[in-house]
């Protein structure tokens, strides 16, 4: 709702603004009031056909004319300057103020058509090797004769934009920097995503470093100001998030973390697994971050608002039913070592990570040398073909609290391998708050939808209100990695609210072996689907 309310503030004052301009150009004020004619007007002041206006309807492109409509206005005032132009981009109601009530600024005509005629005037000049009159044409049009250096700095500067503009709403690089995905998605994988077909989601962020996400690189700050700040609004969607889609979304947990060389810790995670011990003398950041500047996952959507979902045995099933399984479904194996020596590199031909179970203090390779590896079934068929027994491993971290809804008092003997059953949460649906169903809905009700909370005398307080159910806000998404036994994800934090769908992943335009170009590059992998694979 706040980005709709800041649009129509900023139209309102872009009219109001723009009604001196109009004066000027000897057009009735009024008309820069007026939807539609306004816009008509405009491209009229500044050389543009009446039918230019159209291109204000179509989303995303009228953010390019909006700003070259707002450059041309003031440049047919005669402000011609580089920080004009800046100005007039980055908030146009001031600059068309201060060019309304400056008395020297007069109207100078169309600077379109003028700009036209000087490029056909310098062409012929040109052609003809006219010098003298090449001189006295770029004394005739000062405004048009630009420095290298301001040539060169306005090009950067719009490919800047234009780069920030594209990475916002439309397409973002995307690299695979952990093995939760393997071996659908490898570590080393470089993807673009579409944040279009799931819905363009507007900014939350209002002030920040174009083209970083959340930490500048060398300086290790966040590279964004929390506030001011917008809240959630998304354009309509191409296509809705389905089951078994990989999906790009903002970690849910990752509003306050610790963060460390290679990772972050969400603060949850930090205080149960004791992690200040294990980091002792380190200096270790703590900051909190919004929605749209927490840390990216890809993981895959397993369970949609709604619906149930159990794990027996490292099969998940949703409302009662096998779910469809990834092809590169992994799990951890041991191969047993004998007298016949294990190929390791021969393993990694297969396409398997041979790094993936190295802890971060273990040389790189050991568990491949003791024969530990994630495995699909297909990788694990091939190595029994080699004369190897190779037998799945059973995770049962049993943590207290670490397991989704992470509650060190209830849900226990909860599994990576079996857990649940669980209820996905569906917008406008009710469910019953008890003391045994709190723990699965307290983040979402306190955190993602912004309610206070309380339990006082064993009752439940909403906002102050004793309640015995609550109504979610919004739909919300189960993600789970296809590497089974090494992916941080629904299984630990839990649920992923709607406004935390950043994009859809559409293909892998690069790749390198194991996340390092010195292994190599997959010559195979580039230009494949990152959804079907």
């Amino acid at each position: 709702m706040s980005v709709l309310l800041f649009l129509i503030v900023l139209y309102i004052l872009l009219g109001l603004s723009m009604m001196k301009l109009f004066e000027k150009a000897g057009i009735p004020g009024w008309k820069a009031l007026v939807p539609g004619v306004a816009a008509v007007e405009w491209c009229k002041i500044v050389g543009r056909k009446p039918q230019y206006a159209l291109w204000f309807l179509f989303p995303v492109v009228n953010f390019f004319i909006y700003a070259s409509m707002v450059i041309d206005m003031v440049r047919s005032f005669g402000r011609h300057g580089f920080w004009d132009s800046v100005l007039a981009v980055v908030y146009a109601p001031i600059s068309f103020f201060l060019v309304g009530r400056d008395a020297n600024a007069k109207y100078e005509g169309p600077i379109l058509e003028k700009e036209r005629e000087f490029h056909r005037l310098h062409h012929e000049a040109l052609e003809k090797k006219d010098t003298l009159g090449l001189k006295k044409l770029e004394g005739q049009y000062p405004q048009f004769k630009k420095s290298a250096t301001r040539e060169w700095t306005e090009a950067i500067v719009f490919a800047v934009f234009a780069a920030a503009f594209i990475r916002m709403f439309l397409i973002e690089a995307y690299v695979i920097p952990s093995s939760s995905m393997e071996g659908t998605l490898k570590v080393g994988d470089y993807l673009f995503v579409s944040k279009a077909h799931y819905g363009i989601r507007t900014p939350m962020t209002v002030i920040q470093f174009p083209l970083m996400h959340n930490v500048m690189p060398f300086f290790g700050t966040e590279s964004y100001l929390e506030k001011p700040s917008l809240s959630y609004y998304r354009l309509p969607a191409i296509e809705t998030v389905d089951r078994n889609e990989p999906v790009v979304f903002n970690w849910p947990a990752g509003d306050s973390v610790y963060i460390v060389p290679g990772r972050s810790w969400d603060i949850g995670q930090w205080n149960r697994k004791n992690l200040a011990n294990e980091y002792k003398g380190m200096k270790v950041p703590f900051v909190t971050r919004p929605v749209d500047k927490k840390d990216h996952y890809i993981k895959r959507c397993l369970a949609i608002g709604g619906d149930s979902l159990q794990i027996r045995d490292g099969q998940v099933f949703i409302n009662g039913q096998a779910a469809q399984n990834p092809t590169h479904k992994q799990f951890t194996y041991q191969v047993k070592l004998g007298a016949t020596p294990l190929n390791v590199q021969k393993v990694a031909d297969l396409g398997v990570n041979i790094y993936d179970l190295d802890q971060s203090r273990s040389p790189r390779g050991t568990a491949a040398k003791n024969g530990y590896f994630n495995l699909d079934d297909t990788q694990v068929a091939k190595i029994r073909s080699w004369g190897f027994d190779v037998i799945r491993l059973k995770n049962d971290n049993r943590v207290p609290g670490d397991l989704f809804p992470n509650d060190p008092k209830q849900y226990t003997s909860w599994t990576v391998d079996d857990f649940g059953p669980l209820w996905i949460p569906k917008k406008g649906v009710t469910a019953a708050l008890t003391p045994a169903s709190l723990p699965f809905y307290r983040r979402v009700i306190q955190v993602y939808e912004h309610n206070k909370l309380e339990v006082r005398d064993g009752k439940i307080f909403i906002n102050d209100l004793e309640a015995t159910s609550y109504t979610f806000k919004q739909d919300y998404f189960w993600m789970m990695g296809d590497n089974r036994h090494n992916s941080e994800d629904s299984r630990f934090w839990g649920y992923v609210p709607e406004d935390h769908i950043v994009g859809k992943p559409l293909f892998i335009w690069f790749s390198t072996q194991n996340g390092n170009m010195r292994e190599g590059i997959n010559w195979d992998r580039i230009f494949k689907s990152a959804s079907t694979m």
